[in-house]
């Protein structure tokens, strides 16, 4: 007996890159199955305009909820749904509908362990004015300050008074303006990319080199924006494909159950996956010429398994002022330099290649693969295999 398509409705935002991530998750999964058929309202991609949900014999809907007419009109609609977005907008949590957001802690971690790594004791954050739908740049501001504090390093914030773009002229002064007057060199975290790219202008308009006095991470990775800024920017992959995927198998488990059927839990945050790194962070922000000559030598040579000493030997100062540099610049010993080199080479290699795991390995000097599965973990919260199978293939 041949299996009936399901109708499945898709409503997002096609201007939002992550709209258009986590939709591109939804298209992996319906690759996959092969049993549904999709519906998409062509005005949706404008101006989020609902299909008529209730003369439309659908069997259920994927949908961002960060929009004043969308989650009350699936909740009138009765359809099996499941939501994603930003966590705040006009979800309600109190819906039984199953929500996907991204973990904003998790995002700003990664964002301020990123330019600690790079040597930065200066810190800030450019967000917006906050309101009804932007609770997570406001979430965001906080965890990054809240992990900065832990290390006693203080955050410089900027929400300015203007949502729009199209007030750059007002945006750019004010932006620009609190940017002279940070310490430099500093490390900033952008809100989003688009928030990263009014930095980056910002900075060009009022003569700040970058990263040379402010060192830029932005998010969502939006290739397009990322590329188009000058220079190119970093920024932290949220996982949005992942996030798509997973919401599409749910929806796909709760249209098996039947018109009615709910899952267990209702609210699923899912990790980001790593800050993607372009020139707008490629810096060292230290003036130790002993810490940036040892820097350069592990860069070189890391894939070798080197030891402490053979570093030592290569910059000449002892083993004991190397790490006593090493800690007042980058906050690290040497052997954690070592190993942050030869962890994000192996990510990289892992997210991008097909290489066996035992290649890796050895790429990246690590005495066995089960000497980096181990340390893999520790860093990133998950093993090797699950890391590739989140960033590539099924969520590509």
């Amino acid at each position: 007996m041949r299996t009936r398509l399901r109708q499945v409705a898709l409503i997002y935002d096609a201007r939002s890159a992550y709209d258009l991530k986590v939709m591109s998750g939804v298209a992996a999964f319906v690759q996959q199955s092969l049993k549904w058929n999709i519906y998409i309202e062509e005005n949706v991609l404008k101006d989020q305009r609902l299909p008529d949900l209730h003369s439309w014999k659908g069997d259920g809907v994927i949908a961002d909820f960060d929009h004043p007419h969308v989650a009350s009109a699936i909740v009138r609609s009765k359809l099996p749904a499941v939501g994603f977005g930003s966590g705040y907008g006009w979800y309600a949590p109190a819906l039984s509908i199953p929500y996907f957001y991204t973990n904003n802690h998790a995002i700003s971690v990664l964002a301020a362990d990123h330019l600690i790594e790079r040597g930065f004791r200066h810190f800030a954050y450019c967000g917006y004015p906050r309101g009804p739908v932007n609770g997570w740049s406001a979430e965001r501001e906080e965890a990054f300050q809240q992990h900065l504090a832990v290390r006693h390093l203080q955050c410089h914030v900027y929400r300015g008074r203007h949502q729009s773009s199209q007030q750059w002229v007002q945006v750019q002064h004010s932006l620009g303006a609190w940017l002279k007057s940070l310490p430099k060199p500093v490390g900033l975290m952008a809100a989003n990319d688009s928030r990263g790219r009014q930095v980056l202008e910002a900075c060009r308009t009022h003569g700040l080199r970058v990263p040379q006095d402010v060192a830029v991470v932005g998010v969502d990775n939006d290739e397009l924006l990322c590329r188009l800024s000058s220079p190119l920017l970093s920024s932290v992959e949220q996982g949005a494909r992942r996030l798509g995927f997973e919401a599409a198998a749910l929806l796909d488990q709760i249209m098996e159950r039947r018109r009615g059927g709910k899952p267990r839990d209702r609210r699923f945050v899912i990790d980001p996956i790593e800050v993607v790194t372009r020139s707008s962070t490629e810096v060292l922000a230290t003036d130790d010429p002993k810490v940036v000559e040892a820097v350069a030598f592990i860069a070189q040579h890391f894939s070798r398994g080197m030891k402490v000493a053979d570093i030592v030997k290569a910059v000449g100062v002892s083993r004991s002022s190397l790490e006593r540099r090493f800690k007042d610049a980058l906050g690290c010993t040497v052997r954690a330099g070592v190993r942050r080199f030869q962890l994000d080479r192996a990510r990289r290699l892992i997210s991008d290649t097909d290489m066996p795991l035992k290649q890796v390995a050895a790429e990246t000097g690590f005495p066995s693969v089960q000497h980096m599965t181990t340390l893999f973990g520790r860093a990133f919260g998950q093993s090797p295999a699950r890391y590739r199978a989140s960033t590539a293939g099924r969520y590509s």
